[in-house]
């Protein structure tokens, strides 16, 4: 990190300013801790008293601001964002803004504990994978990553022993279990399977299928699958996310005039 990494304690307010000015200008990512308030205008308003707080530039132009506690940022903007920083009263005023939407976040700062400016380079590919209800949702929204014609009916449908993950009706109208994991399916995967299919071909009295879906079975549940009629079909915790993905970037601008 050497040569890339360059960090102010306890600066001035003028040291500070220099500082954030020519990491923002050089498309550099910029922490800043201080004592601070700010102001939104755009969609709605808001004010942020004084306190101790974290704010974070990135390289591409989106601004967060943290507080000690919590996850979120209490206050933030998008990548593309515009800056001007200027020195106003001996206080030091970041204001981030975009023109075209007419918003803008002023960020003040009376005091600047410490300054960070990285050049930081991020080259990895992100892989994100689904959790078993993620996989779920992932089935409702696209049933043919079942199979062609399976309809979903209900999930979490109570039996005498468990709860089925998802029961619905092939092609040709008959009753299905699919159970869903998110590992390989093992042994045991495969009798919880046979127990949901029994109770419900009791209760019903209709001739009932089970799949199991996963990303891949184990040796020792292929033959148990086979030998108790059950099926397997593989789905993998990437595909669904993908799937759920998709459905997220239709529909984006729902969350288009998401308060803050």
């Amino acid at each position: 990190m050497e040569g890339r990494c360059r960090v102010l304690q306890g600066p001035t307010i003028e040291e500070a300013f220099r500082a954030i000015r020519d990491g923002i200008a050089g498309r550099r990512n910029v922490l800043i801790v201080g004592n601070c308030w700010a102001e939104y205008f755009g969609r709605a308003s808001s004010k942020l008293g004084a306190g101790e707080r974290i704010v974070l530039i990135k390289s591409d132009g989106s601004t967060l601001v943290h507080r000690p506690r919590d996850y979120a940022p209490v206050n933030w903007q998008p990548p593309g964002s515009l800056f001007r920083t200027r020195i106003k009263e001996g206080r030091l005023h970041i204001r981030v803004f975009r023109r075209k939407q007419h918003e803008s976040l002023e960020l003040i700062f009376d005091r600047v504990y410490l300054v960070a400016i990285l050049h930081l380079i991020d080259l990895g590919e992100f892989h994100l994978y689904a959790s078993e209800e993620d996989m779920r949702q992932a089935i409702l929204i696209e049933p043919s990553l079942v199979e062609e014609g399976f309809r979903p009916v209900t999930i979490e449908r109570p039996v005498e022993s468990g709860f089925v993950d998802i029961l619905g009706v092939d092609r040709e109208g008959r009753l299905t279990v699919v159970e869903v994991k998110r590992k390989a399916v093992g042994r045991e995967a495969v009798l919880q399977l046979e127990r949901y299919v029994e109770d419900l071909r009791r209760s019903t009295g209709r001739e009932v299928r089970g799949i199991l879906v996963g990303p891949e079975v184990s040796r020792g549940a292929q033959g148990l699958l086979a030998a108790l009629n059950l099926e397997f079909k593989p789905l993998s915790p990437k595909r669904c996310a993908e799937v759920l993905g998709d459905k997220r970037d239709r529909r984006i601008t729902d969350f288009a005039l998401e308060e803050r």
